[in-house]
């Protein structure tokens, strides 16, 4: 089943306790397809400048991922973002961030993808995630949105007017706290649905993952790993393990979405363990299947 996703095909820059790199290829689309790509088949809507690599691309398509909606701006710069790690891999600061070709992005759904039932909008300005939902002739069965506090920061009527438009809401814990004006999640939760989406997740970092339908919770947990290398991406990579999942699927429901969020656990746990988009770019069906396996070991018991 196909996946649209919108989000940023960029650059990345990272330094961490256990080490740096030059530009490597990062951005919420590249990590939000490549993890969708083990379970759906994304299809991509971003821009890139001339100066991004073709190998790059070429690594998308290997992962079946279909690159028509990646518009190649010849004459500018693709975006560009580094950042710095703290000892305790949970804070950062970032160092670098350049917009280029992003600042002006005007996402373009070509009509290959417009009949998709499955959308992923990544996070960017809530206004260009509401032109891809506009460009679609019919509602699509469940689109997904990621968002930040960046965004309620400085245009919080236009983002709680996009989210009025979805079905599932992604973000932190600290965001929803933000965005609800509650400091228990619980609550929070139940006022963002009000907002409209049926479905909310917050994101607890290595502390796991909520998931709130009417009146129902899920909780999955992070996976305890020995080291966490390079926690760029994860969240994006949950969110296309996420998505990925239930466009295999074709079906929604409150279990599935469950699964869902265990798949994706699954994924991000992979992530962190190398720099960028290096562990999920080489992963097999064996070794999701036993990451997987783990998160339900995880949870499992016998009440007597």
């Amino acid at each position: 089943m196909n996946l649209l996703v919108v989000g940023s095909v960029a650059f990345d820059a990272i330094e961490t306790p256990f080490g740096k790199t030059d530009k490597i290829i990062g951005g919420a689309g590249t990590f939000i397809s490549l993890a969708a790509s083990y379970a759906a088949k994304p299809q991509v809507v971003s821009v890139v400048g001339g100066d991004f690599p073709n190998e790059y691309l070429e690594l998308l398509k290997q992962h079946n991922i279909d690159i028509e909606g990646i518009q190649i701006k010849k004459d500018e710069k693709t975006f560009f973002w580094s950042g710095k790690y703290h000892n305790d891999m949970n804070s950062r600061d970032t160092l670098v961030t350049e917009l280029n070709c992003l600042e002006t992005f005007v996402p373009v759904v070509p009509k290959s993808y417009q009949d998709t039932d499955f959308v992923l909008l990544g996070n960017l300005s809530p206004v260009v995630q509401r032109q891809v939902i506009e460009q679609m002739p019919k509602r699509p069965k469940l689109i997904i949105m990621d968002t930040m506090n960046f965004w309620m920061d400085i245009m919080l009527g236009e983002l709680k007017r996009t989210i009025s438009m979805v079905d599932v809401l992604s973000i932190n814990d600290e965001e929803a706290r933000q965005l609800s004006g509650e400091y228990s999640l619980v609550t929070a939760a139940k006022k963002i649905q009000k907002m409209g989406p049926k479905y909310v997740i917050i994101k607890k970092g290595e502390h796991g993952a909520l998931l709130f339908f009417e009146d129902k919770i899920f909780f999955a947990p992070a996976l305890p790993l020995e080291e966490v290398f390079d926690p760029t991406g994860a969240g994006d990579t949950f969110a296309g393990g996420f998505a990925g999942y239930l466009a295999s699927k074709g079906e929604i429901s409150f279990e599935n979405m469950k699964n869902a969020v265990v798949f994706g656990s699954a994924l991000a746990s992979f992530c962190v363990e190398k720099f960028g988009t290096e562990k999920i770019q080489k992963l097999s069906e064996k070794e999701i299947s036993i990451r997987v396996s783990k998160f339900v070991d995880l949870v499992s018991f016998n009440f007597k």
